[in-house]
């Protein structure tokens, strides 16, 4: 058992970090104008002075890379402090030094895992050498060695953390994907049994009314047109092998059962403008979920709110979505019981080809706004 954890963790993938970006530039300049300073104003570092400042200022660039090489930047700072230490005949003494954790943190929180255990390696190496050429003391050894792997427990710690949520992200997501694949589902379902209606009454008719029948022709052409255009667009969902639930998916008009005043929250108005006949019904439900959504979390979150307004606006190109409180806004909303709604409800809009944004309003109140093309993607 023990021997396949140390094989997975051997073989463990480097995670993704985000792009070096001006707060690693803003970082690293801190600590080499903090080495300078420190180098300038203490007057018992030892002699040649000015090793243990250049190490301090010329190691600080190594942290530009500790996401993308930590191993590697191990592999030169600490060798570097050694040789350094014999140069000047003892610990260098450089308290900005300290930053070099930073890059034992970020070989368990950044390496793979052969990375993380070849740099461990090498800064117990550095720490063993410094004990064994009195540079330090036994007590000193220890506690520094107990310092590194407090740090090396905290970045495999936050990496698995980092995981877990990325696990939990997907799922969600995954969720949402299924829950739209069953809505497209049904709207396939009603196309092509009005397509099957259609083709029989033309059938029926194609004898004594041949212009009858034509028309029939051109309304299962229209039918098959966006058959196909759900069709493709529900290829694009992933979903696992569960039969589709049979529920009619809801659409713009069910919106006015989400208005009225609940027994223990605020009241729910519900305002339409514009053309929202003839909307597709992947996006006639997408706008309902959303709806749905959103004054739930509203009802679930919003303080001492009186009113939540659901505003539907539609024109030739976009259907918008707004939904709004009057509450206190005390922190960032929890959308859903895992907090993870809101990622849910943009994945269902991007999947659609349109986008979805929340946040406090200026005053107070909070509000999510959603942007649907009238044809969805296919």
């Amino acid at each position: 058992m023990v021997r396949e954890l140390l094989r997975a963790w051997w073989h463990e993938p480097r995670p993704a970090g985000p792009p070096r970006g001006w707060r690693d530039w803003l970082l690293v300049g801190m600590f080499m104008a903090t080495a300078l300073l420190e180098g300038l104003v203490r007057a018992n570092l030892p002699a040649p002075t000015f090793v243990p400042v250049l190490i301090g200022v010329g190691l600080a660039p190594v942290l530009l890379w500790r996401r993308t090489r930590p191993l590697l930047m191990a592999a030169v700072a600490f060798p570097v402090c050694a040789v350094g230490e014999a140069v000047v005949g003892g610990d260098l003494g450089l308290h900005t030094l300290a930053y070099l954790l930073i890059l034992v943190y970020s070989l368990s929180r950044w390496g793979s895992g052969r990375a993380a255990a070849l740099g461990a390696a090498i800064v117990a190496a550095k720490i063993a050498l410094s004990a064994a050429a009195g540079h330090l003391g036994p007590g000193d050894a220890l506690a520094g060695a107990g310092v590194v792997s407090a740090a090396l427990a905290l970045g495999a710690a936050l990496r698995y953390r980092a995981r877990a949520r990325q696990r939990e992200f997907e799922q969600v997501k995954l969720l949402e994907r299924e829950r739209l694949a069953r809505d497209l589902h049904d709207t396939v379902a009603h196309h092509v049994s009005a397509m099957a209606i259609r083709a029989q009454a033309g059938l029926a008719v194609l004898d004594t009314q041949p212009a009858a029948a034509a028309d029939a022709l051109r309304i299962i052409e229209a039918e098959a047109t966006r058959a196909l255009v759900e069709m493709r667009a529900m290829v694009r969902v992933l979903r696992r092998d569960e039969p589709a639930d049979r529920t009619p998916a809801p659409r713009i008009a069910d919106l006015e059962h989400l208005a009225g005043r609940s027994a223990q929250g605020p009241a729910v108005e519900v305002e339409f403008s514009g053309d929202l006949d003839g909307l597709p019904a992947p996006v006639a439900t997408a706008i309902y979920r959303l709806a749905q959504e959103s004054v739930t979390n509203a009802r679930r979150h919003a303080r001492h709110a009186t009113r939540i307004v659901v505003r539907v606006a539609c024109d030739d190109e976009v259907v918008q979505l707004r939904v709004s409180d009057d509450g206190e806004v005390p922190g960032p909303r929890a959308f859903g019981p895992t907090g993870f709604g809101l990622i849910g409800m943009r994945e269902r809009a991007q999947l659609l080809g349109g986008s979805v944004d929340a946040g406090p309003n200026l005053d107070r109140g909070w509000t999510v706004t959603a942007t649907l093309p009238r044809v969805a993607a296919a």
